[in-house]
């Protein structure tokens, strides 16, 4: 989370980011974004923050050594906050954050 540029971290709006063992209905899933995309927004927002959940055992499975890790965590945040801010996956594919 720190390393996100300021300027991204400014454009979040009412979310929360949690850390899980595991998905309990898709143990490989690396992230998950649940809420409503700002560009999905009325005027009157959201009532309860939308959630990021990071599930840690899934990532570690995937990586071989720490700073493959600590990659891939960024990989995965960036991911689901560029969901909260109304990026698909096709274009996150096109960026490479997929």
């Amino acid at each position: 989370m720190d390393a996100i540029p300021d300027e991204l971290f400014a454009s979040f709006d009412n979310i929360a980011v949690l850390v899980q063992d595991r998905h309990e209905e898709e143990p490989d899933l690396l992230g998950l974004y649940e809420g409503v995309p700002l560009t999905e927004r009325d005027e009157w927002g959201g009532g309860l923050p939308d959630v990021i959940r990071i599930f840690r055992l899934a990532l570690c499975d995937v990586c071989e050594d720490e700073q493959e890790l600590v990659d891939e965590v960024y990989i995965t945040v960036v991911h689901e906050f560029a969901h909260h801010l109304g990026i698909d996956d096709d274009r996150l594919h096109e960026l490479g954050w997929a």
